[in-house]
């Protein structure tokens, strides 16, 4: 395997993994919200946690990508 293909692999991991992980915050909010999940804070915590989780899941590969174009 190349350089190329290990760090496009390597990016590929961690672009899935944040997915993954902002996917666990949107289900930590919702199990929140129904009152599953820390019930004495909801639904203040549940709206927190689903909305960070969304914008993590739409923002953070566009900032991944961003950061990766720019020169090293």
């Amino acid at each position: 395997m190349t350089e190329d293909e290990a760090r496009a692999q390597r990016r590929f991991t961690l672009l899935s993994l944040c997915r993954f992980a902002a996917i666990a915050l949107v289900f930590a909010g919702i199990a929140n919200l129904a009152g599953k999940l820390a019930p004495g804070t909801a639904p203040l915590l549940g709206y927190a946690l689903f909305f960070a989780g969304i914008g993590g899941f739409y923002g953070l590969p566009v900032l991944l990508k961003r950061r990766w174009r720019t020169p090293e």
